[in-house]
């Protein structure tokens, strides 16, 4: 039992698109990761046959590659300990190169040992308040929390207590406790592709807290440059046609006006960023656009990234939900590409539980000190007990491992959607399916509203489409009538009577 959970695999984000066959392209990958620091010495790696699951590949491909590599000298490999980077091997930075998370050549100790145990509100359970509560809960924002991992988590809890120094029962910092902040900055190179070393990663109280931080720090920074004028004229975030209101409102609230940019089949209109006049900064989701779950396209990608080293603007990329992807390679870190001018933001609300009220955001150093001097000024801190406990969970694999088993639950959900479309209405086209934990299903115009009466009068929670749309969205590209369903929010309980109840419903 204690071997089986050892060796069960661990998230690693690799880039397979080098010259050569995937052998080649796979050992290339797994140098380039462990130069930059990104795979640290004594980092596990996952099992052959994990690694060629999530690549798509043949197990033979990742255990050859796995071989040459020791041979190398890249990797060591013994009997019950799994591969792992070399001792041997440090990331070799030249000058101007990105520098590794965390320190290098330095192993974190043993679980339960001194290192690692030494959303104002997160995303909305659903997108409006309702009188009654709904039989049945297909709106977005909440994972299937019934799913929290209740004995992993005490137990790490008891570690993390254990071994916390005296210090971690005081305030805190404006940063969070540095333990976590080590595992973060490990954990998002690894599985995410995020560049980052701990003293650029700041711990919030959920993502909007996160988001809410950054708007402020902007807004003065715009302040202090002398602008000045209307907010909504002088200084704006654009943000994605379709998306949370309640996100829109918290830039509104610093102090900054908004403006969208067209969503299509390609994800946001990144192109778009460079005729907006006033635009200090774009708030993106691109590995999986919400709600209508495209990938960002690589051209709109590298067009943002551009337009925010030619004008000194900031990407804002929200990964909600990077974890999770089933038919597809996982989409990297945007942030990967340039950290200078993109702020990473991840939360665990989607991967855990909104309750935990744990997020984090990797900042610019160019950008970081305001941000800490603005959540110094009284902003709701996350406990310091629940940091520590979720720094011993990364570290002792628990996370990956119970990403892992979401994984293959949300997917047997999401198959199992698909397959009852097909069946009972197959006029109805369900996208945004590779990845996530919501799909959109694709109504017959004029059809949206009458359908999410009918799911309130049945007692299902749903939302349209048209809910998540800018309200200063011009016509271009006009929208279809639609419906966002998660499919990820029902206990494993509930998941069969609301799908019924949803299929009852459809037009």
């Amino acid at each position: 039992m204690m071997n089986s959970r050892a060796t069960f695999g661990r998230d690693l984000h690799l880039d397979l698109t080098g010259p050569g066959g995937l052998r080649a392209s796979l050992m290339a990958a797994l140098r380039a990761a462990v130069r930059s620091g990104r795979l640290a010495p004594g980092t596990r790696l996952p099992s052959s046959r994990s690694l060629a699951t999530d690549l798509g590949i043949a197990r033979n491909t990742v255990a050859d590659a796995y071989a040459e590599l020791v041979a190398e000298g890249w990797l060591s490999a013994r009997q019950g300990s799994g591969t792992r980077v070399a001792w041997g091997c440090s990331p070799g930075n030249r000058r101007g190169d990105p520098q590794p998370a965390g320190v290098p050549g330095r192993p974190l100790p043993a679980s339960g040992t001194t290192a690692v145990a030494r959303r104002a509100t997160g995303r909305a359970a659903g997108p409006r308040h309702r009188a009654a509560a709904p039989r049945f809960d297909l709106t977005p924002g909440t994972p299937d929390v019934a799913s929290f991992p209740r004995t992993a988590w005490l137990a790490a809890a008891r570690r993390a207590l254990s071994a916390a120094p005296s210090e971690a029962f005081g305030y805190g910092t404006a940063a969070g406790r540095p333990e976590l902040r080590t595992v973060l900055a490990d954990y998002l190179a690894r599985a995410r592709g995020v560049r980052a070393d701990p003293e650029r990663i700041i711990v919030c109280a959920g993502f909007m807290q996160g988001l809410g931080l950054l708007c402020r720090a902007l807004h003065e920074a715009e302040a202090e440059a002398g602008d000045g004028g209307d907010p909504h004229t002088n200084a704006r975030i654009a943000v994605e046609s379709y998306g949370l209101a309640i996100h829109r409102d918290v830039i509104t609230r610093a102090g900054l006006g908004t403006v969208p940019l067209p969503v299509d089949e390609h994800g946001a209109d990144a192109a778009r960023l460079a005729s907006l006049d006033g635009v200090r900064a774009a708030l993106l989701t691109p590995a999986h656009q919400f709600p209508t779950g495209v990938p960002l396209h690589p051209d709109r990608r590298a067009a943002a990234v551009n337009w925010a080293r030619a004008t000194g603007g900031y990407i804002l990329e929200d990964d909600y939900d990077g974890e999770f992807r089933y038919d597809r390679q996982p989409v990297g870190a945007l942030q990967g590409l340039d950290p200078d001018h993109v702020v990473y933001l991840g939360t665990a609300s989607k991967s855990l539980a909104p309750a935990l009220r744990l997020a984090w955001m990797v900042v610019p150093d160019r950008l970081i000190d305001r941000v800490l001097a603005v959540k110094a000024t009284g902003e709701w801190q996350s406990g310091s007990l629940d940091q520590l406990t979720l720094a011993e969970f990364i570290h002792c694999g628990g996370y990956d491992r119970h990403l892992r088993g979401m994984r293959q639950r949300y997917r047997r959900r999401r198959d199992q959607l698909i397959a009852a479309l097909a069946e009972r209405a197959p006029h109805v086209e369900g996208t945004g399916i590779a990845a996530g934990l919501h799909m959109v299903l694709r109504l017959p115009p004029g059809t949206e509203q009458s359908t999410v009466r009918a799911a309130e009068r049945a007692g299902l929670a749903l939302e349209g489409l048209s809910w998540f749309r800018h309200g200063g969205t011009d016509t271009e590209g006009a929208p279809f009538d639609g419906l966002v369903v998660a499919y990820g929010t029902p206990p494993d309980h509930a998941f069969t009577g609301a799908l019924e109840a949803l299929l009852r419903v459809l037009p």
